[in-house]
């Protein structure tokens, strides 16, 4: 386990692109800009290796940018969260039933997870149903643990 402490600064980091003091910094030449949010036809375990597995494809899909710097709220009690209404693409001509949300750093591809969870309840989105997937703000929560 860790502290709550060490938790949020990892989470604040990885979201919000904030520096951890002797730690960890965001130095890099080209910075990751966006965290990308992807949604699942099957649940995710631990060795999920990659955002692309049982990723969904119905008609218009795609992964979603949340800003690192503006997009996700500070770490607290060992979580964070979207700070506004995160919305995919409306469906069009296939459908899927949605289990599990991800987040990586790539808008596609094979890319790692960093984090990934179960949605409260599956959601089938029927051929041509012309469902929007979408997380208000301050639904998607991620946990540190």
């Amino acid at each position: 386990p860790k502290s709550t402490d060490c938790c949020n600064r990892i989470l604040n980091l990885m979201y919000s692109a904030t520096a951890w003091a002797t730690v960890a910094d965001n130095a890099a030449s080209t910075p990751l800009t966006n965290v990308y949010v992807g949604l699942h036809t099957a649940l995710l375990t631990a060795a999920t290796n990659s955002q692309a597995e049982s990723e969904v494809a119905y008609t218009n899909y795609a992964r979603q940018p949340v800003a690192r710097s503006t997009g996700w709220a500070a770490g607290s009690g060992g979580s964070t969260n979207n700070v506004a209404l995160l919305q995919f693409p409306q469906s069009g001509a296939t459908g899927a039933t949605l289990h599990t949300v991800s987040t990586g750093t790539t808008v596609s591809g094979a890319t790692p997870v960093w984090h990934y969870g179960a949605l409260n309840s599956p959601i089938t989105i029927g051929a041509a149903a012309s469902i929007t997937p979408q997380f208000l703000a301050a639904a998607l929560t991620i946990t540190e643990t």
